[in-house]
């Protein structure tokens, strides 16, 4: 099963989020913390190698989430975040995501809604409470300047997107560029997370390539 952690300082809402993983069947919970400079030494000892996904707050005792995030995901990029907060405003969501989570929810969220964006987050997608979605969308529709999609990939990434277009394999394109298939992998969640797609199909449809 995934594994999954959760960093919460409440230790209410900590535990509730505790025996939801944990009892869905579909997630395995692997660790939770109080505090970001818990989590950091953990993931430091290599106590959280198998946690896929993580839970974040990002009020916190110390140091805050999205700092949390910055840090973690230099060190370890297929960790997925999703942040768990009370807060809507523009500067946090957009500080969590440019940080590098992958999805933004509310915690007034539901339980059943809760597991469904982490099964989303979990195929590459990126969740996000309706509140929030208009705010990423007013964003978008708000900016003057266009550049096409893939003017937002990096070299490197474009290469794999024109490579799926063939038709290539994950291991294909790894074998092609050199590449571990775990990073292809990666590149290929980088590629969604830019063009804001949750799917191969899609992604093609966006960068004008199918």
């Amino acid at each position: 099963m995934t594994g999954v952690a959760v960093l919460e300082d409440d230790e209410t809402i900590r535990n509730y989020l505790a025996a939801l993983i944990a009892g869905s069947g579909e997630f395995d919970l692997c660790s939770t913390f109080a505090s970001a400079e818990e989590a950091e030494k953990a993931f430091e000892c290599g106590a959280c190698a198998a946690v896929e996904l993580m839970l974040c707050d990002i009020e916190l005792p110390g140091k805050n989430g999205i700092d949390f995030i910055t840090g973690i995901k230099a060190l370890h990029p297929g960790v997925q975040f999703m942040m768990l907060s009370s807060f809507d405003d523009s500067e946090r969501v957009f500080g969590a995501l440019q940080a590098g989570a992958s999805g933004y929810v509310l915690k007034n969220t539901t339980a059943p809604r809760l597991i469904e964006a982490l099964q989303d987050l979990r195929r590459g997608g990126s969740p996000m409470s309706s509140q929030i979605a208009r705010k990423v969308v007013e964003s978008f529709q708000g900016s003057s300047a266009y550049r096409s999609p893939q003017e937002e990939l990096s070299l490197r990434e474009r290469e794999v997107l024109q490579s799926l277009a063939k038709g290539h394999t994950y291991k294909d394109i790894a074998a092609a560029l050199f590449l571990s298939v775990e990073t292809v992998r990666t590149h290929v969640r980088n590629i969604y997370e830019k063009l804001h797609v949750h799917s191969r199909s899609e992604a093609l449809r966006k960068a004008g390539l199918r």
